[in-house]
């Protein structure tokens, strides 16, 4: 399968992250592996992050360290972070420089270069692949390599896919953020209705 248009900058300031979350599913997530073979998944489902007033948001009240430094990039730079000691996340930054919103990719489905997503990850059926944050991270070989990538580079990067209608998406409560008080019940994760590939944490 040869590639499609790139997702422009324009794309990722737009100031409406939810929106973005939104509109980024059923596009094409691409990671070239180490001979320059594409390996994609369409992403179905993601979490939207709204900065300093969002208590989920790792830049919550303004927090800026030398890890969440990425989210006050430019929209359109990725944004990779390791959790439990275990896995990487792959995060899509939004909104313009010093405004640091994030979307976190929970889930693809695989498209391109599933032989090479087996041998990284392992697993006894393909529905496993790439159904979580950190699943898809392991098959396609995103670390902290990535972060701060720029997604219009050559490294990672994020093209037009699947047209979905509206009916085709859902929204509920983010995964995994029991501190964040009022937070906690914002419906701003979204994800393809019928998709296998959504995660089930």
């Amino acid at each position: 399968m040869t590639g499609t248009q790139k997702l422009t900058r324009d794309f990722y300031t737009r100031s409406n992250t939810l929106r973005v979350a939104r509109e980024l599913l059923g596009k094409r997530l691409v990671v070239p592996d180490e001979n320059g073979e594409r390996v994609s998944g369409l992403i179905v489902e993601t979490e939207a992050y709204q900065g300093v007033l969002d208590k989920a948001a790792h830049s919550y009240g303004n927090r800026r360290t030398q890890r969440t430094e990425s989210m006050y990039q430019p929209g359109g730079t990725a944004y990779v972070y390791f959790i439990y000691g275990m896995y990487y996340q792959f995060n899509v930054v939004t909104n313009v420089e010093d405004v640091p919103h994030a979307i976190l990719v929970r889930a693809v489905e695989p498209v391109e270069g599933i032989d090479v997503m087996r041998r990284r990850r392992p697993v006894a059926k393909d529905i496993n692949l790439t159904n979580g944050p950190g699943k898809l991270c392991i098959a396609m070989n995103i670390n902290r390599r990535l972060d701060r990538a720029d997604l219009l580079g050559q490294e990672v990067w994020i093209e037009e896919g699947e047209k979905l209608a509206t009916k085709q998406i859902a929204s509920g409560p983010r995964i995994g953020i029991g501190y964040a008080e009022e937070y906690i019940e914002k419906p701003w994760r979204f994800w393809v209705k019928t998709n296998p590939y959504v995660s089930r944490a």
